[in-house]
């Protein structure tokens, strides 16, 4: 290389004349072979040889541990370094997640047909508690009681307020990341979703009841347990009807993606099988429409998962609710049951109901599992008849 540069460097000092176009090209050549010989130099610099082989340099790459490096805060760990068990069945449920990201982890279904664990289906009992208090409790600890590793507490109070619990509780330590909730609004139904969220983040929940703290068993655990996890059908009310209350609440825009006739009201107290809960956190066709064309008075939390469940899942839907509400006085809001309406001829009328029902295609009386709603001041006497009349 080097002597090719200097037999062009002599021809160039010689006395010998050169058209003009001939240097140039002389002189462009020179300027090629120097850029070629700078760059072998510095490649021979860093390049050892071995026999006459160039051996390309070894570049050093980051552990993976370097590579990826999960910042504070980052989604879908509840926990920065969780065991096994404790990312199976979390018992810590504060964590910073996002509702975006919290939906995306929680959707997470394993591909492998079984689990490398006992799995125990378990009741994901899901508490909305707007103002921050669960007067009933004592009563649902009893329900509870001797039956633990069958079920889940999830509750969602209001953001800062911290429920006041005994650490022995089965709802000490269940409160979950939470958001402002207004009655009526959107922001219900985001509330519910997000305790489906953080219950499905447990994979051993297998169905899922919502509930509210005015709620209360009419059976005992046994019966509750039995009566859900072999149900073939989730349980959520779902009805048409032209009226106010249900036909002057749809609104047009939701059209083409969701019609007059696919409109559905029910009940906002639902219980879901795994799989069809899971599909709700996965919708992002239908639940916009709502976001945007519900409201102001047309109560999302007693129109969307009715409609979206009639929609997609009416074939495993039984289009009832398993939690009687009585609405006979007409109203925003249903009858409440005081201490003195507490008594064991409402809870039995409850239990057995006098028009039957359907449950995996069979007639039966035990329609409802739950009941509400119930003022603070019923717990003494729904503590005195738990034993008998509930049997818990």
């Amino acid at each position: 290389m080097k002597g090719a540069l200097d037999d062009f460097k002599v021809m160039l000092t010689r006395n010998e004349p050169l058209t003009g176009l001939a240097r140039a090209v002389a002189l462009l050549v020179i300027f090629a072979l120097g850029v070629v010989a700078g760059l072998w130099a510095a490649a021979g610099a860093r390049q050892p040889a071995y026999g006459g082989i160039v051996v390309p340099s070894i570049v050093q790459l980051p552990s993976a541990a370097a590579v990826y490096q999960q910042p504070a805060g980052a989604c879908c760990r509840p926990d920065p370094d969780p065991t096994f068990g404790e990312f199976v069945a979390p018992t810590r449920l504060m964590h910073d997640m996002t509702d975006e990201e919290l939906f995306w982890r929680a959707t997470l279904e394993p591909a492998a047909a079984g689990y490398p664990f006992r799995r125990v289906p378990k009741l994901a009992f899901m508490f909305l508690a707007g103002h921050g208090v669960l007067p009933l409790a004592p009563l649902w600890e009893r329900f509870f009681r001797g039956h633990e590793g069958r079920f889940s507490v999830y509750v969602h109070a209001p953001p800062g307020v911290a429920i006041n619990v005994s650490e022995d509780s089965p709802f000490y330590g269940r409160q979950i990341p939470s958001q402002e909730t207004s009655w009526g609004s959107v922001t219900l139904m985001d509330a519910e979703k997000r305790l489906l969220a953080n219950a499905l983040l447990d994979f051993s929940n297998e169905r899922f009841v919502l509930l509210s703290e005015s709620c209360i068993p009419v059976h005992n655990f046994t019966t509750v347990y039995g009566y859900l996890v072999g149900s073939e059908q989730s349980f959520v009310e779902v009805y048409y009807r032209n009226t106010k209350q249900c036909r002057n609440r749809y609104s047009r825009r939701m059209a083409p993606d969701i019609t007059l006739r696919q409109w559905r009201k029910g009940s906002q107290w639902f219980e879901l099988r795994r799989d069809i809960a899971t599909s709700i956190l996965t919708d992002t066709r239908y639940y916009p429409l709502f976001r945007r064309h519900c409201r102001p008075s047309c109560y999302p939390d007693e129109h969307y998962v009715q409609t979206y469940v009639a929609m997609r899942h009416g074939a495993r839907n039984s289009n009832r609710t398993v939690t009687h509400v009585d609405w006979s006085t007409g109203g925003a809001h249903p009858v409440m049951y005081g201490a003195r309406d507490a008594t064991p001829e409402l809870v039995r009328s409850i239990r057995e109901s006098r028009e039957p029902c359907t449950r995996n295609a069979r007639p039966t009386t035990t329609c409802y599992l739950f009941a509400r709603k119930f003022a603070p001041d019923a717990l003494p006497p729904l503590l005195n008849m738990s034993a008998a009349v509930m049997q818990y």
